[in-house]
């Protein structure tokens, strides 16, 4: 919480893309930027079609934060999602690795993912008032977006939860999001696949 109008809220992979990003680089029709991907022979893919068939096969994978080897601090990425990895499994005795890919890597069937969870919970009025903490939140975020900024730059530093902030005060002032022809014909073909999305969307506002 921060006195702004919108919460300090972080989202992301430990990796440099997720599974999400490359199919929307899919949709798109363009390449994968180069580092995110790395095949079984150490190479950095690009081909993002390949890219999506290998990963169910486990012929390739995405690469932590800071990318490949340490020349960019991947191995800080790795220990990050290695942290992440153990608090999701350790604590449940969970599966991990190939057991939560989601494909049976044999026969490249669906099979469940049986994912694990850590949650964290911080009762911030234990150290200091909420209010005192939404105060100093505010400032140093505030701080942050004002510090100088690239002359190659968008002429803006943006803290995180604010773009999502920013995206959901013009949507809902235009009554609505954009939705992509691509992604359109996606949620189409998804429905039409399954009896009871049949039933719950008979139609789009977009058809």
């Amino acid at each position: 919480p921060s006195d702004d109008d919108f919460p300090f809220v972080i989202d992301c992979a430990t990796s440099v893309n997720q599974r999400g990003k490359i199919e929307k680089y899919a949709r798109e029709g363009v390449e994968t930027p180069r580092g995110a991907v790395i095949d079984n022979e150490g190479i950095e893919r690009t081909d993002t079609e390949g890219i999506l068939r290998d990963m169910v096969l486990g012929k390739c994978a995405l690469t932590p934060l800071g990318g490949a080897g340490d020349k960019m601090g991947g191995y800080k990425g790795y220990g990050w999602a290695t942290t992440v990895e153990l608090l999701c499994t350790s604590f449940q005795s969970g599966p991990f690795g190939d057991d939560i890919c989601g494909i049976d890597r044999s026969t490249g069937a669906p099979k469940p993912m049986p994912l694990g969870h850590f949650f964290l919970a911080i009762n911030i009025e234990s150290l200091c008032s909420l209010e005192v903490f939404k105060k100093n939140t505010g400032n140093l975020l505030r701080a942050l977006r004002q510090s100088m900024k690239s002359p190659k730059g968008p002429g803006r530093i943006w803290t995180a939860g604010e773009i999502e902030n920013d995206a959901r005060v013009a949507r809902t002032a235009q009554g609505g999001m954009k939705v992509s022809k691509v992604l359109q014909q996606n949620m189409i073909d998804l429905r039409d696949k399954h009896p009871a999305l049949q039933e719950k969307y008979k139609q789009f506002p977009f058809e």
